[in-house]
């Protein structure tokens, strides 16, 4: 009762203060809440701001980070127009989608750096990050400069710079669910040239979902990692090397039971609670060493972006979300990547501008994926049908009848990646023109050593007395090397042309080509094993190895019309764009059968995406900021066959139609001794509709989510109280179908905080 009366009042305190304060005139202007303009693209490929650049981008700056408590790339791609990332599972679960691309498993849409430095693994993407100093948010093919995986886009992520900032940062924070962050920081400069710092954070939180199996929440969170960055810059010369550590240790998947696909009788306690009874747990432990060295000359820079990567996760799951013993997966992977890019490009003011680079990535993947069949998964899944084969029964277990111990499932799978690419880009000004030329070669290498093995055994009694029962063994073992090549020509065209003298209005037409890897799923591997202990047990089953678990690339062609623009003496900035995405062999994770214990990736012949986006900030007085963005997506099928039904026409599962976020802003400067101002904030967020399959007969309407916040700050400290999800929204963030059983995931509910923050020493 408590929690609801807090959040009202603290609403209506937010809104009412906003209305009457909004009058007031002559104090200074607050800083802008979502920057969309003065920054670079990143320091190395791009030396133009955003806002100069015939691309839809966002950013958000360090201030609108801090006061909002980002600390993850998923708590900001809400104020992006067209990017989604649902929060769901646990952290290795790192789903984006983009203008209606995107997929659950394997490779991403959207690229993502860190300090220039390409994060490998999607397994990383939801990660925390202390002292964020920005986010840029480019939505479109990134391909011709970065290569694979970024058809959707690219997200840059820039750590605080101990040459740009000194002094010691303090931050705390406690809120709902006994969670609560802790983070400190220091940065120094010695002489002109030298930079240090070190930043480290931690954690926790107890969760907000409940198994109800043994009463325990399910979502428990630790979370911790370590930041050591050094900067040297003299002359022509900068040099970067950031050596991060993070660790992970959470539960997680709270998916509830909401009845089934089949025609039966569910428990009506069951529906709609999260309720299994193997424990699910998710770990991780990630180290990146990344190596920037720059050189400028008069005419001409040189840069070298080196980088080691090591990735240690482990996810354990009750794979069937149920009470009952069916199986459990285990999935630990150990991986190490390598990757060097080098670019030269040309430098100062011309006519004609030009970069060119070469790429090289090596992985190494190591990765165990047992799956683990217990008493009622056999009894279900593997003597159910096989017994329909045969005219007598099939036992697990000895001649004696007793019942069958568990068996596993065994895989282990090794994976190289060899890739290596080169890229050129073109810029030609003539006037108020502006034209830009790319063009990429890129190959990439796939190798998967794969070695699964059953081994079991099994009884048979038959109907017919003239056969005696007998017992059998059962020994199944693949072992082999699939192997795939690509070679991609990755090409980019843009014209924008200046609006006015001042150079601040710009319209621009872009078309590129999208290119994401194709590869292995490694998650097939376990309905093959099981496929092929039914076909040895007398019922026949398909298990093309290279059939089942291969896919190929995915391509689009993106056109986009668009354009930046200054109104009313800047107090009005407006991004705007129109964009239609031609998509052939899109990727897309469907479960094969009703008994499947894997989920299946498949090519989905060809789709069509279109829509509309765009982002504003006015400033409607000079005490008040306005921010909103607004995304339409219209993504469909236009050729996919799937199980003998025809998707043509239907909706892209999973990528929401619209997204959207509004934010009022009010700082209201107070000039006492202790205190310089006082800053309100209410935003709104919202997404949907969201279909959950291909068949469109399931869907998330459009929801919205209300938060605000009250800020507190002097010179050297703030305090913030903050709300999220203040209207208590129901709403499910994932629905997904296994073993013929219906399950979702409820959305967060409301949940509020209070955040301190302390810069000591500080020094800009």
């Amino acid at each position: 009762m408590v929690r609801y009366a807090l959040k009202y009042i603290l609403l209506v305190v937010l809104l009412v203060a906003a209305r009457q304060l909004s009058a007031r005139d002559g104090e200074p202007e607050l800083d802008t809440l979502l920057h969309i303009g003065e920054v670079q693209v990143t320091a190395i490929k791009s030396g133009r701001a955003l806002r100069r650049e015939a691309a839809s981008s966002s950013v958000l700056d360090g201030r609108t980070l801090e006061m909002g408590g980002v600390t993850a790339i998923k708590e900001a791609v809400v104020a992006a127009p067209n990017i989604f990332m649902p929060d769901y599972g646990s952290r290795i679960t790192s789903s984006i989608y983009v203008r209606g691309l995107g997929t659950r498993i394997d490779q991403p849409v959207v690229g993502m750096n860190v300090d220039n430095v390409p994060i490998a693994d999607k397994n990383m993407y939801d990660m925390s990050l202390p002292d964020i100093e920005r986010i840029e948010m480019l939505r479109g093919p990134q391909a011709t400069l970065y290569g694979r995986n970024t058809m959707g886009g690219l997200i840059n992520i820039y750590t605080l710079s101990p040459l740009s900032y000194q002094g010691v940062r303090l931050r705390g924070e406690y809120g709902s669910r006994n969670s609560y962050r802790i983070a400190a920081s220091a940065y120094n400069r010695f002489g002109e040239s030298v930079g240090l710092s070190l930043a480290a954070q931690f954690a926790h939180c107890d969760g907000f979902f409940r198994n109800e199996y043994d009463g325990s929440l399910c979502d428990k969170e630790n979370d911790g990692n370590l930041r050591l960055k050094f900067q040297y810059r003299k002359g022509g010369l900068t040099i970067e090397n950031t050596l991060a550590g993070s660790y992970l240790q959470q539960g997680g998947y709270p998916y509830a039971y909401i009845g089934t696909t089949r025609e039966e009788n569910v428990t009506a306690a069951r529906l709609g609670s999260v309720n299994y009874n193997e424990p699910c747990s998710y770990s991780r432990l990630g180290i990146t060493e990344g190596l920037s060295i720059t050189h400028r000359w008069e005419r001409v820079s040189l840069s070298s972006i080196t980088s080691y990567q090591y990735l240690d996760d482990a996810m354990h799951l009750d794979n069937d979300f149920l009470p009952e013993r069916y199986f459990t997966l285990t999935q630990a992977k150990r991986q190490h990547d390598i990757t060097e890019d080098i670019v030269v490009k040309s430098l100062g003011a011309s006519r004609y501008e030009w970069l060119c680079g070469a790429f090289f990535l090596f992985k190494r993947q190591q990765m165990e994926a047992p799956v683990t069949f217990e008493q009622t998964g056999i009894e279900r899944l593997i003597l159910a049908n096989v017994n329909r084969f045969y005219d007598g029964e099939y036992r697990w277990g000895d001649l004696d009848g007793a019942g069958g111990d568990d068996f596993t499932l065994g895989s282990l799978f090794t994976t190289h990646n060899i890739g290596a690419a080169a890229y050129h880009q073109s810029q030609l000004h003539l006037g108020r023109w502006h034209l830009t030329l790319g063009l990429r070669l890129d190959y990439e290498s796939v190798q998967m050593l794969y070695n699964n093995t059953v081994h079991t055994c099994y009884s048979t009694f038959p109907n017919n007395s003239q056969y005696k029962s007998e017992a059998h063994r059962l020994d199944i073992e693949n072992r082999g090397l699939l192997s795939k090549h690509y070679l991609e020509l990755l090409p980019k065209f843009s014209v924008a042309i200046d609006l006015g003298s001042s150079k601040r209005n710009m319209l621009y037409f872009t078309t590129s080509k999208g290119y994401k890897a194709g590869g292995f799923n490694t998650q097939m591997f376990s309905e093959i094993l099981q496929r092929q202990l039914q076909t040895a047990m007398g019922m026949p089953r398909d298990y093309d190895i290279e059939k089942l678990t291969s896919y190929d690339p995915e391509h689009s062609w993106n056109f986009e019309l668009g354009g930046h623009f200054s109104l009313f003496d800047d107090r009005l900035r407006l991004d705007a764009a129109l964009f239609h995405i031609e998509c052939f062999d899109q990727q897309l994770t469907v479960f094969p059968s009703a008994e499947s214990t894997g989920r299946m990736m498949t090519n989905a012949g060809r789709t069509r995406s279109s829509g509309v986006e765009f982002t504003a900030v006015a400033r409607v007085a000079k005490l008040l900021t306005i921010t909103a963005s607004y995304g339409f997506t219209e993504a469909r099928f236009r050729e996919y066959m799937s199980g003998g039904v025809d998707y043509a026409g239907n909706y892209i599962p999973y990528a929401p139609q619209n997204t959207m976020r509004v934010q009022l802003s009010q700082r209201v400067p107070l000039n006492l001794r202790w205190l310089d101002a006082l800053v309100l904030n209410v935003g709104c967020t919202g997404a949907g509709r969201i279909y959950w399959n291909e068949a469109n007969d399931l869907s998330q309407p459009f929801y919205a989510l209300l938060d605000c916040s009250v800020r507190l700050e002097s010179s050297h400290w703030s305090l913030d109280v903050w709300a999220k999800n203040a209207t208590d929204t129901h709403y499910d963030t994932f629905y997904f179908e296994s073993m013929g059983n219906r399950f979702v995931q409820r959305g967060r509910p409301t949940s509020v905080g209070v955040r301190l923050g302390f810069n000591i020493l500080e020094r800009k």
